[in-house]
C-alpha cells in the first residue's frame, strides 16, 4: 500500500482538506492518504470552513467530522511514500525530521509545478524499469518528479509554491487556499494513477 502523508501547520485547514480529498480521488487504489501538522495540538477538528470545503468537494461528511489533529513526528514522515507540504517551511521541517526526504517531499504547488513539465510517457517509463512493485514504481515516478528541480523554471515569487494559510480568515481566502491546492492534488492523482497502473 503506498503512503502519502499532507503536512501543514496546525492539521485543521490545509492538510487535513489535502488528504480527505486525495484520499476521495484515490479511493479505487490501494492508497492511504494521512495527515499531521508541524505545530498541530493533537485532537483539535477541522475548522468548520474547511470542513465544508471538504464535503462541497465531494469528501463523505463523516470523515471530515472524525479528523482529529496529529503532532508531525518522524515516524509519520518516515512512513510516507510522499510528503505532500503545504509551504516551504513545512517541507523544511519535514527534511529537518528526515533528511532522506529530501527527494520525496514537494510542497502541493511545487508538485504541480514540476510534474507539468513530466511527460505521462517519462513517468511509465521509469516505473517500468522499477518493476512491479508498488512501491518501487512510485518512488521512480517521484525521482523523475524531483529531477525537475533546478531544471524547470521556478515561481516568479519563491511564496508561488505555497497554499495561503486560510486559518482566521475570511471564506474568499479558504476558497482561494483549496484553489491553490486543487493543481496539486490532480498532479499526484496522475502520478499514482501512472505509477499504479
Amino acid at each position: 500500500m503506498l503512503e502519502i502523508l499532507t503536512v501543514c501547520t496546525g492539521n485543521i485547514c490545509r492538510s487535513p482538506l489535502a488528504a480527505q480529498l486525495l484520499a476521495t480521488r484515490l479511493a479505487d487504489l490501494d492508497v492511504a492518504v494521512s495527515s499531521a501538522g508541524a505545530r498541530a495540538r493533537e485532537g483539535m477538528p477541522m475548522t468548520p470552513e474547511a470542513a465544508a470545503l471538504a464535503v462541497d468537494r465531494g469528501v463523505d461528511p463523516a470523515r471530515t467530522a472524525a479528523h482529529g489533529a496529529r503532532y508531525l513526528t518522524p515516524a509519520h514522515v518516515r512512513g510516507a511514500d510522499l510528503v505532500l507540504a503545504m509551504a516551504r517551511d513545512h517541507r523544511r521541517e519535514i527534511v529537518e525530521l528526515d533528511p532522506s526526504r529530501l527527494r520525496s517531499a514537494f510542497t502541493a504547488r511545487e508538485f504541480a509545478r514540476l510534474a507539468a513539465d513530466v511527460s505521462d510517457d517519462e513517468v511509465r517509463a521509469a516505473t517500468a524499469a522499477a518493476g512491479a512493485d508498488p512501491q518501487e514504481r512510485f518512488a521512480a515516478a517521484l525521482t523523475v518528479i524531483a529531477g525537475r528541480r533546478g531544471i524547470t523554471l521556478p515561481p516568479a515569487s519563491p511564496d508561488d509554491d505555497d497554499v495561503v494559510d486560510p486559518y482566521g480568515r475570511s471564506a474568499e481566502t479558504y476558497e482561494r487556499s483549496a484553489a491553490e491546492l486543487e493543481p496539486g492534488l490532480v498532479a499526484v492523482e496522475r502520478i499514482v494513477r501512472i505509477a499504479l497502473g
